[in-house]
């Protein structure tokens, strides 16, 4: 079963019963705040989660996004509507590389039934389909959060991945060969790690590859059975998406899928005594 969902089989869900939960998870780097745009509008029914501070701890030296506190992510949850048998539906506002963050959470949480809107907010939109501002006041949910449920990373594990597996780094090209370097400490990265940036995961008109498109890319780039895989971005958001992105593709699976390190290059370039690699090369 593919972790994604079209507007079309979402516009179909969305009449059954029992409906599923919609999370709305926009959010970016340099603003405007993503509750800004949910209030300008969302699709009916859909709860606003916040990446900072819902889907996340406060920054510290495990980066800038650390892994939320299991019960505090229960009760954001549990007020947003979400049930451990009721299907969740998450969406930021196109590409998937945000809301993928509150997919992989879900699923890191042991639910096992949640999808990623392919084309997000836009392209909903796009297609003419119904829009609110109205907040909606969702029942409290059920949902039990039993953290481990998808394999993560430390920083050690993370270099070692990078050498005897594939650790692939989601960030876009400039920053993976430390061109440019906007908010962490020092630019470059992970020596070994292999640049897959999260972008290209979408095509021009905004919805993901086929799952062939991808998994011709990611063996590209050295990923396969064999071989155990892992990703990173700049703190642990972006990269939810290349594991997502991986199971599309049928290289990985829900039962074995990649792993994340959620602590990514801002809690790396943080350590002095890690080294970065710069350049095209890994390194």
């Amino acid at each position: 079963m593919t972790p994604l969902i079209t507007t079309s089989e979402l516009a179909e869900f969305l009449v059954e019963e029992p409906r599923p939960t919609l999370l709305d998870v926009r959010w970016n780097l340099l603003g405007p705040p993503g509750r800004e745009e949910y209030e300008r509008g969302h699709l009916p029914g859909a709860v606003f989660v916040d990446l900072d501070s819902e889907l996340a701890s406060a920054p510290d030296e495990r980066g800038r996004h650390p892994l939320p506190d299991p019960a505090g992510l229960q009760e954001v949850l549990r007020a947003a509507g979400v049930d451990s048998d009721r299907g969740v539906v998450v969406y930021d506002a196109g590409d998937g590389s945000v809301a993928a963050r509150a997919w992989w959470l879900l699923r890191w949480s042991g639910h096992r039934e949640v999808f990623l809107l392919d084309g997000g907010f836009a392209a909903w939109t796009e297609e003419g389909r119904p829009t609110t501002t109205r907040t909606p006041r969702p029942a409290e949910g059920n949902i039990v959060v039993r953290p481990g449920r998808m394999p993560t990373l430390d920083a050690d594990r993370a270099q070692r991945l990078a050498r005897e597996g594939v650790l692939l780094d989601a960030r876009a090209g400039q920053r993976y060969r430390g061109e440019s370097e906007p908010v962490d400490p020092r630019a470059g990265h992970v020596p070994g790690a292999l640049n897959a940036p999260a972008a290209e995961h979408v095509a021009t008109d905004g919805r993901w590859l086929r799952p062939e498109e991808l998994a011709t890319r990611f063996t590209r780039l050295g990923v396969s059975e064999a071989r155990s895989v892992g990703a990173y971005c700049g703190s642990g958001v972006n990269a939810c998406s290349v594991v997502l992105a991986l199971e599309h593709a049928g290289l990985t699976s829900p039962q074995a899928p990649a792993a994340l390190y959620p602590g990514s290059w801002s809690e790396w370039s943080n350590d002095p005594d890690r080294p970065a690699a710069t350049g095209a090369d890994p390194g």
